[in-house]
Formats: structure tokens, sequence, C-alpha cells
């Protein structure tokens, strides 16, 4: 991911590729661990990972609906103003 420094975000896509290479990294730390606390921070990190891959999915999903009603309330206000 970019540094916070940045002003422009990462696509989503390139986003969601950034946190599975984590999760892999995540998963290869959990193989390698006979630690319980740090299996515990492990698990922790997974389920933040998988919860910011949702958070990306949902937000292209808000972004699709708000695409949809935008052109829903063009498509309305040019039958009004044909009529």
């Amino acid at each position: 991911m970019e540094d916070s420094n940045s002003s422009k975000h990462a696509p989503p896509n390139e986003t969601k590729k950034e946190l599975e290479n984590m999760l892999s990294k995540i998963n290869a730390l959990e193989a390698a661990t006979t630690d319980s606390y740090q299996l515990h921070i492990i698990k922790t990190l997974e389920k933040l990972a998988h919860g910011q891959i949702h958070a990306v999915n949902e937000f292209e999903h808000l972004k699709k609906a708000i695409d949809q009603v935008t052109l829903q309330l063009f498509d309305l206000q040019n039958k009004i103003n044909s009529k």
C-alpha cells in the first residue's frame, strides 16, 4: 500500500492484491509458529486482513449502487424536462 503521505489511494484491485499477499504471509507465519501468544496475534492479523478485503469489496458495491442511482436520477430528470 502507498505511504500515508500520498494523496492518492491505490486502486481497489491493487489494494485487494496487496491484502491477499499479506494474508499469504500471515498464513506462512501461522504454519511456522508454535508459540500460543504468537498464534493468537496471527489469528487477529488474519481477521483484520479479511475484514479489510471485505470492506474494499463492499465499497466497490456501494460505488456501483451510487452510480446506478445517479443514472436513474439523470434519466428521471431528462423525462421531466422533456415534458
